[in-house]
């Protein structure tokens, strides 16, 4: 699904998504689509720029605190100005890699992507199947190497966005890679819950 479309970039590898409205689109993603940890890619019809992560949001509404004039709660019927929502929603993305298309399978390079996203490049959900292949490297094992990126990279609420990655990935493994990734976030949480008990 598409969720909107790249406007501006806070560095090399952390982004910001505007996401459609009901003015743009017929039918535009609802908050359940684009929610903390939601992975998505960056991409056009002609090429995939990257995979990223939604660690942060903002809602921008430009009548908040506006002391400008105001229309009166009842519409006078010879006066109804043509007025536009400029509400927004926006999204924090880190990027984390670039998923990698050879014949009919895919697989993840996972760190800092090299090339600069272009602005107004659509952003899409990722499908299961996309994730999953995301945390495959080319001989098809399983791979968390943004983990210490993420640390660094994912704003405020890093360590939960890793948790919650984990907790997100985990059931697409079986056998000991399932186990390593389970051990892996409750080990996380709880340096996280000691760290907030000091």
């Amino acid at each position: 699904m598409k969720l909107g479309k790249v406007v501006k970039s806070d560095s090399h590898c952390d982004y910001v998504i505007q996401v459609d409205d009901d003015m743009e689109v017929l039918t535009p993603p609802r908050p359940d689509d684009y929610g903390f940890g939601c992975f998505v890619k960056l991409e056009t019809e002609e090429r995939h720029w990257a995979v990223g992560l939604v660690y942060n949001s903002q809602l921008f509404n430009p009548a908040y605190l506006s002391s400008g004039p105001r229309l009166v709660s009842q519409p006078d019927p010879f006066f109804t100005p043509d007025l536009i929502r400029e509400t927004r929603t926006l999204l924090w993305c880190v990027l984390i890699g670039v998923l990698v298309q050879e014949q009919s399978e895919s697989y993840g390079d996972q760190g800092i992507p090299s090339l600069v996203v272009p602005v107004n490049t659509p952003v899409w959900t990722m499908a299961t199947e996309d994730i999953h292949a995301f945390h495959l490297d080319r001989q098809h094992q399983p791979q968390f190497g943004y983990y210490s990126h993420l640390l660094r990279s994912g704003g405020a609420f890093a360590s939960q966005l890793v948790e919650q990655v984990l907790g997100q990935i985990s059931p697409l493994f079986d056998g000991s890679d399932r186990r390593a990734l389970d051990i892996l976030r409750k080990e996380l949480s709880w340096k996280h819950t000691m760290g907030l008990m000091k």
